[in-house]
């Protein structure tokens, strides 16, 4: 079986910098619906139409077709008070790119999307907060190797992603 629209396609993968330096490889596999169901890159899935069970490819990755360019309005300095006592660097929470502070109103056409903001630095009573992806700004290289090839139930085409063994409930 080939690789085209409406099939679970499952995946091994390694990602790299662009000087070769490994980033990250799957401990387990991941698995996608195809077909521009937004489950992996459009770059990626480009490559993998028509693939086989057993054959691999290897994508260049811009920031772009990735995890975006580095936005720098997306790193705060915030009081400390804002956030729990424990509060350590690396630590994660969900928030907005205004954080409450008024700074943003209207920007970026008034978007409100919630972002993951990473603490990256703790000084002097405040919280330094960077809403970006870690790779964010990065080229990558993406190599896979096709594992698994099926076709998708109507009920996964309906939802537009892939449920587990048992199915899925929303």
């Amino acid at each position: 079986m080939n690789i085209f629209s409406n099939t679970v396609v499952t995946l091994s993968y390694k990602l790299f910098s662009p000087d070769g330096t490994l980033i990250e490889e799957s401990a387990q596999p991941i698995t996608y619906l195809h077909g521009g169901h937004h489950g992996i890159f459009p770059k990626i899935e480009a490559a993998l139409a028509q693939k086989k069970v057993g054959e691999s490819c290897s994508v260049l990755l811009e920031p772009e077709d990735a995890f975006g360019e580095y936005d720098a309005d997306l790193v705060r300095v915030e009081p400390q008070d804002r956030f729990p006592p424990d509060i350590k660097v690396g630590m994660q929470f969900e928030g907005h790119a205004g954080m409450d502070d008024g700074k943003d109103e209207g920007k970026n056409g008034g978007d409100d999307e919630a972002h993951v903001f990473t603490v990256t630095d703790i000084a002097d009573g405040k919280v330094v907060v960077d809403g970006n992806h870690p790779l964010a700004g990065q080229r990558l290289r993406f190599d896979c190797t096709v594992l698994d090839i099926r076709p998708a139930t109507s009920e996964e085409m309906a939802h537009g992603h892939v449920h587990g063994p048992d199915g899925h409930h929303h």
